[in-house]
């Protein structure tokens, strides 16, 4: 008796957790979604006035396109996301890992291979190549958020070396 109210106080816990949360929209692909963390506003805001507002959505650009690959990868990042916000141990302005950022870099060179391909060639898994979003920082999240936020000089710094 006692194990069946304990699963099912857990249980129950679960399930108004993922529906305060919104869990069933993480399951799509609507880029409103990106905003049910408040954190993500700015580069939602920005997206939408940005260039690739009409051809891209934040998973063309942030998950890959495999069905196999696009699930694992929220389900990695929703783990880590919902931890970081329940703890309040996130970096701000938040910032890219690097997992997510190849995947990134793999899907712009995806997108544009017929303008870059020689130019990007091996910059897929190379880290000592250039990212899309060394000199493009820009293009997806509009003035220069980066990728996790508001310039604070560091690009402009590197960009002077």
């Amino acid at each position: 008796m006692l194990l069946g109210v304990a699963i099912g106080a857990l249980s129950g816990i679960g399930l108004f957790t993922f529906n305060y949360a919104h869990g069933f929209s993480y399951l799509g692909s609507d880029p409103k979604t990106c905003v049910n963390c408040h954190i993500m506003r700015q580069q939602f805001d920005s997206w939408e006035k940005s260039s690739h507002h009409k051809v891209a959505a934040c998973a063309d650009c942030h998950l890959p396109h495999s069905f196999v690959l696009k699930y694992l990868a929220k389900g990695e990042n929703g783990y880590h996301h919902s931890k970081a916000f329940t703890l309040q141990d996130f970096h701000e302005p938040i910032m890219i890992k690097s997992r997510n950022s190849a995947i990134l870099q793999e899907n712009c060179v995806r997108c544009h291979e017929g303008l870059v391909h020689d130019m990007v060639a091996g910059s897929r898994t190379d880290k000592d190549v250039a990212r899309c979003v060394h000199c493009h920082q820009s293009i997806g999240h509009g003035e220069p958020a980066g990728l996790g936020g508001p310039d604070r000089g560091e690009s402009k710094e590197r960009m002077r070396r």
